[in-house]
């Protein structure tokens, strides 16, 4: 078993002046094909007027995964990144990176995307942010 942080961003398309995004950082432990269990869970929201960038896609990554209290790599979809080399976005981040290669990875990244996804549906709800 190994301990990672499973990324997803939700928002990544323009409403009104802008991009409203949510990140979701989750802290788990998996198996070769299984989450073995949640530790903790972030959101943050990031407001941006042009187009984000891969620079601000790492910041934003970053940026949710150091609230949490908990170390690992942390572990993305390749489409997340621009669909660029590993090497572009390992060598962004201040720490372990990677993209995702196991089915446990797999199934964590898609828990972090139900909880961005969701989280920033409830915040533009909420926030009264019309699409």
């Amino acid at each position: 078993m190994w301990d990672i942080i499973a990324v997803d961003i939700s928002g990544r398309h323009r409403i009104k002046d802008g991009y409203y995004m949510v990140c979701a950082a989750v802290a788990l432990t998996v198996s070769a094909d299984h989450i073995e269990k949640v530790k903790q869970v972030k959101i943050l929201p990031f407001w941006l007027k042009r187009d984000p960038g891969l620079l601000d896609i790492v910041q934003l990554i970053e940026d949710t995964a150091n609230q949490l209290s908990f170390e690992g790599t942390i572990v993305s979809e390749k489409g997340d990144m621009y669909n660029q080399p590993l090497w572009v976005p390992e060598s962004m981040f201040s720490g372990a990176f990677k993209y995702q290669e196991s089915l446990a990875e797999r199934r964590a990244i898609e828990l972090a995307h139900h909880i961005s996804l969701s989280a920033r549906n409830l915040l533009i709800k909420e926030l009264n942010i019309e699409a």
